[in-house]
């Protein structure tokens, strides 16, 4: 027996030195350590992300009785402050160094009083808003232009599940950071988190502070602007959101633009695709979006769309769900061009028509 579990221990020895002595010479070439790109592309794109630090003053509601001297003295209430401070951190990215314009959420800046920005270099520089928009959470600031790094926008929409991304921020106040991860998934919606949802989902770590800061692909180019997270603590469990950059520009061009986002009005009523409603229409199409009413004196009823057709496709963007096509066409300004890929009566349609102001509907005034 001691001799069989002898002869078994040289035998794995022997497999062992085998296997040591088959590996290449250059094994060590191979670590992950050796020519990591992400030192020399951090260098270009982290003096391009701020941390932003703002200030808000919140007035408190005064009970009348409060304001009556005789009624203080009475039951000896002291004075108290009216007002009080409060500050938040976030992050945000410089995407226009001439201009110095910078991208950042909305619920970064919501209602600040004084927002500070500061610059890798350690510069604190005071900045103006130039617009927002809550539903999308994008806003735009601006400090004094030169001597700054923008960063190189990328295309979201050519993102894949797998690729490979960094997020860079101000955690927690901590100062810039960097966190390293993949695009876990695309096209995130009905989260609840904002009115316009598309957002890319990343286990790079992202925490209180990163908001407002960048996602960028491994060429240093702007691919996202962090967001959310989904964390029963507060803190990161590796489900992090990001709006696609693309989506930003929209939002961005307008501010630019106009100082405020437009937002146009097709006037129709959408659902989702299901099988059922496939099945009942007869068509293999499984994924879309169904026409399910439309608004009188419309675009949609000027351009002939009708209640059953299935828009598989937007603008030569394919259409996978009802929230999709809202937010494409929710996003459009007034005046432009829609294309719409639709399914009709077993063919395939092409309709085009043009984005109008929203219609003021009226209600009817009660008895």
């Amino acid at each position: 027996m001691k001799t069989q579990i002898f002869r078994h221990f040289q035998y794995t020895m022997l497999l062992v030195m085998l296997t040591i002595g088959l590996q290449p010479a250059h094994a060590a070439a191979y670590l992950p350590l050796v020519n990591n790109p992400l030192p020399e592309m951090l260098k270009k794109v982290v003096p391009g992300v701020v941390n932003i630090s703002t200030r808000t003053r919140i007035r408190y509601e005064e009970n009348p009785l409060l304001r009556d001297p005789f009624f203080r003295r009475f039951f000896d209430i002291p004075n108290m402050p009216l007002e009080r401070e409060r500050q938040s951190l976030g992050s945000g990215v410089i995407i226009d160094a001439l201009k110095g314009h910078i991208i950042t959420n909305n619920h970064v800046i919501d209602k600040a009083d004084k927002i500070t920005v500061t610059l890798q270099d350690g510069r604190n520089v005071e900045a103006k808003l130039v617009g927002s928009d809550p539903t999308t959470d994008v806003a735009l600031i601006q400090i004094p232009g030169g001597n700054l790094v923008e960063l190189p926008k990328g295309n979201s929409d050519s993102l894949q599940v797998g690729d490979f991304v960094v997020a860079i921020g101000s955690p927690f106040g901590l100062g810039q950071t960097v966190t390293s991860g993949i695009v876990s998934a695309l096209g995130r919606r009905s989260l609840g988190i904002e009115g316009y949802e598309d957002f890319i989902q990343t286990d790079a770590s992202i925490n209180p502070g990163n908001s407002g800061g960048a996602l960028v692909n491994l060429q240093g180019e702007l691919i996202g602007i962090n967001t959310a997270i989904v964390g029963p603590s507060g803190g990161n469990v590796g489900i992090g959101f990001a709006i696609p950059i693309n989506l930003a520009n929209q939002v961005v061009n307008q501010i630019i633009q106009f100082g405020k986002i437009q937002r146009g009005q097709l006037g129709i009523q959408i659902q989702n695709l299901t099988p059922d409603l496939a099945s009942a229409f007869g068509i293999k199409q499984q994924h879309g979006a169904v026409i399910a009413g439309i608004v009188p004196g419309s675009p949609a009823e000027n351009a002939g769309l009708q209640r059953g057709d299935v828009v598989i496709a937007v603008n030569g963007q394919a259409v996978d769900s009802a929230t999709k096509l809202h937010n494409h066409i929710a996003l459009m300004q007034v005046g432009d061009m829609v294309s719409l890929d639709i399914l009709r009566d077993g063919g395939e349609l092409n309709i085009k028509a043009r984005i109008a102001k929203p219609v003021a509907v009226r209600r009817p005034q009660p008895y």
